[in-house]
Parts: structure tokens; C-alpha cells; sequence
């Protein structure tokens, strides 16, 4: 009978302190939690930080760009304006004659800019023959009833198309101005 009881007492001892782990085991769960909880809201305190940084540094940097742009505007108002007294055109296509006074020749007239003055069909008038006939050979093979007709048409659209590309060729060199 006394072991029965000594068992029945121990199995109470055991089940309390099982129950006892089980109460601390809960509160360092939820301790866990608020820590984890307060994990992140430091993380997102740290997140705000550095995006009210970027924002300062954003404004900082436009100010700076308008107080370069500022000096540059004052610095442009102040400067003298520059003369140019005497232009010399350079051909490059043509080599340098010298004439009595040691001076370049010169049969056109002078460019305040002094750039090269290019020879040559352009780009646009190469585009438009080839356009044409191209366009109008291919015209008159398509139309097989009426080949002139076809020929005529695919000329006007070969042409058309070909000076189209022969102009920007002739922009991109900068025998024509660009488009403003």
C-alpha cells in the first residue's frame, strides 16, 4: 500500500511540473513574440530614417543643380562677348593654293564658322534615283496589265521613300540641318 501511495504522490509531482514547463514554455512564447514584434518596429523606424535621408538629400541636390544653373546663367551675362576680326574657309576635298599674298584661295564666300563645305550629290538626290527606279522597275513587274502604270506609281513611291532615307542620311552627316 505505500508504494501505491508513494506512486500516486509522485505522479502528482510530475504532473505539476509538467504543467509548470508549460506555463513558462507559453510566456517565453509570448515573450518571444513582443520581441520580435519590437524587432520590427525598429526596422521600420530605420526604414523611415533613411527615407526622410533620401528626401533631404534629394532637396539638397536640387538646390545645389538651381545654384549651379544660377552661376552659369551670371557667368554667361558677365562675359564679354567674343569678335572675330578675320575667317579663313578650309577645303578639305581640294588642296591649299597659295595666291601672291600668301593667303588661301577662296572662291566662295567666307563662313563665320569656319566649317567644310561638302561636294557631291547629296544623300537625298542618291535615295531618289535609286527610289525611282527601283520603284518603277518593280512597279512594272507587279502590274503585269497595265506596265506603265505600274511603273509610274512605283516610281513615285520609290522615289519618295528613297529621298525620305536619303535626307536623314544627309542630317545625320550634317550636310542639312537637323529638324528643330
Amino acid at each position: 500500500m505505500k508504494s501505491i501511495v508513494l506512486t500516486g504522490l509522485l505522479s502528482v509531482f510530475l504532473l505539476t511540473a509538467c504543467k509548470k514547463d508549460d506555463q513558462v514554455a507559453e510566456k517565453s512564447l509570448e515573450q518571444q513574440k513582443v520581441e520580435f514584434q519590437m524587432r520590427q518596429l525598429d526596422i521600420e523606424k530605420q526604414k523611415l530614417a533613411i527615407e526622410k535621408e533620401k528626401m533631404a538629400y534629394e532637396a539638397q541636390k536640387k538646390t545645389d543643380s538651381i545654384a549651379e544653373v544660377q552661376k552659369a546663367k551670371t557667368a554667361a551675362a558677365n562675359s564679354k562677348p567674343q569678335v572675330i576680326r578675320e575667317t579663313h574657309t578650309v577645303y578639305r576635298d581640294r588642296p591649299s593654293q597659295s595666291s601672291s599674298n600668301g593667303t588661301y584661295a577662296n572662291n566662295e564666300s567666307s563662313s563665320s564658322q569656319g566649317t567644310t563645305k561638302k561636294k557631291g550629290i547629296s544623300e537625298a538626290a542618291k535615295g531618289t534615283v535609286i527610289g525611282a527606279v527601283g520603284g518603277a522597275a518593280l512597279g512594272a513587274l507587279v502590274n503585269k496589265k497595265n506596265r506603265g502604270a505600274g511603273a509610274v506609281i512605283g516610281g513615285v513611291v520609290g522615289g519618295a521613300t528613297g529621298y525620305t532615307l536619303g535626307r536623314a542620311q544627309d542630317r545625320k552627316s550634317g550636310r542639312v540641318q537637323p529638324r528643330n
